[in-house]
Formats: structure tokens, sequence, C-alpha cells
């Protein structure tokens, strides 16, 4: 599949991510590390509180290890090479960059994945409860460029 005229791009669940990014969060999502893949078999296919979570999903010039659009939640997890004061401060350019989106940043070492998965799941689960059931967050796009493109069978004398 080629990604250079990928219509999905132009979904604002992407914040206009170019078809690089695309496609290196393809091949992110082959090589996660295990903590991740960990985390992503407890929130994949809906099971905290009903929120769908994609694995490293392309926003803008970046890629989220997990992202939630309905809670607009960015869950990030830092692996070692996060400790070097240079990554600590792309990180936190980066954090910055997509919280000036609307997007919410949270951080989970490895470490506490694998020693605490039940208290990083109750701490997702609060922020989700606070962010969508108690507060729910506009709907509306994340970046400029409107609604999902028009649905082409929906056109007339097709679709509904």
């Amino acid at each position: 599949m080629s990604y250079r005229t990928n219509p999905r791009l132009s979904y604002p669940i992407y914040c206009g991510a170019d078809p690089e990014i695309l496609s290196l969060a393809r091949e992110n999502r082959k090589q996660m590390t295990l903590a991740e893949i960990k985390l992503w078999k407890l929130l994949r296919r809906k099971n905290i509180l009903g929120m769908k979570f994609r694995r490293q999903h392309p926003l803008s010039m970046f890629i989220a290890d997990f992202y939630c659009h309905q809670a607009k939640l960015i869950i990030e997890i830092d692996g070692g090479y996060h400790d070097d004061q240079n990554q600590k401060e792309s990180d936190l350019g980066r954090q910055q960059a997509l919280e000036d989106m609307g997007l919410l940043v949270i951080r989970f070492r490895n470490e506490e994945i694998e020693m605490d998965v039940e208290g990083v799941l109750d701490r997702i689960s609060k922020i989700l409860k606070e962010r969508v059931l108690t507060n729910p967050i506009p709907t509306e796009p994340l970046l400029r460029g409107g609604p999902h493109p028009p649905n082409p069978l929906n056109q007339e004398g097709k679709g509904e």
C-alpha cells in the first residue's frame, strides 16, 4: 500500500501527518518494546472504559506510542534512553508541541509497566474519566481542515 496518496492523512485524527511519518509508524508497530506490548494487550479492544486506543499513531510530525482520540490522550512509554539530557529536552519540546494541539501527554517508564501495570491502568482510567466522562472534550478537529472528508458512497443515488 502506498502512503503517498493515502486520503486518511487528511483526517483530523492524524493532525496533518505526512506519508513518511505514517510509514515509520507502521514499522514501529513491528518493533514495540516489551513494556509497550504488555500495555497494548491491556489497552486494545476498548478494554478501558470502552475507549479506543491506537498504537504507534502518527500525529503531525510525531508518533505517539498510544493515542486515544476521544480523550485526546497520548501515552508515552519511556525506556532508559529518555534519561539522557538531550533526549529529555527533545521529549519536552515534543510534549509541548503536542499539548499546543490540545492533547494531553502522560508518561510511564518501562519499569512502571513491568512492575505495577495495575497502577498504570488505574492512572490511565482516572485520566480518561476526567477527560471524557466528567468533562467531555469537544470533538472538533485538532487542526484546520474541518471534519472528515465526505464519504464518496453517500453521493446522490448511492449509499445512504
